[in-house]
């Protein structure tokens, strides 16, 4: 059974930086794609960011040259940096990855405030 566990969400003035962390657990951790996708309230969950197996990484158009998702194999951690953060990246971050089977994490709060 895979398990995803986020952490490092919280409150940070607007033009901060956050790091999220997900650990994960019960895989070849080296072998899978991970993503971190985001919920606003009221709104579709949203894909994020994308790196696959072999480092390749994918962004979407609102938080390209400011968040950088990043692995770490021998930690089975996959990691998103958020730098210049506004008031609309608040939102629930939630790692993913899926290979035949799909998995997410619980989730971890991010509040940007104005």
């Amino acid at each position: 059974q895979v398990q995803l566990v986020e952490s490092g969400g919280g409150l940070v003035q607007a033009g901060g930086s956050l790091r999220l962390s997900c650990a994960a657990s019960g895989t070849i951790f080296s072998t899978r794609p991970m993503d971190w996708y985001r919920q606003a309230p009221g709104k579709q969950r949203e894909l994020v960011a994308t790196i696959t197996s072999g480092g390749s990484e994918n962004y979407a158009d609102s938080v390209k040259g400011r968040f950088t998702i990043s692995r770490d194999n021998a930690k089975n951690t996959v990691y998103l940096r958020m730098n210049s953060l506004k008031p609309e990246d608040t939102a629930v971050y939630y790692c993913h990855t899926k290979v035949l089977l799909e998995y997410w994490g619980q989730g971890t709060q991010v509040t940007v405030s104005s």
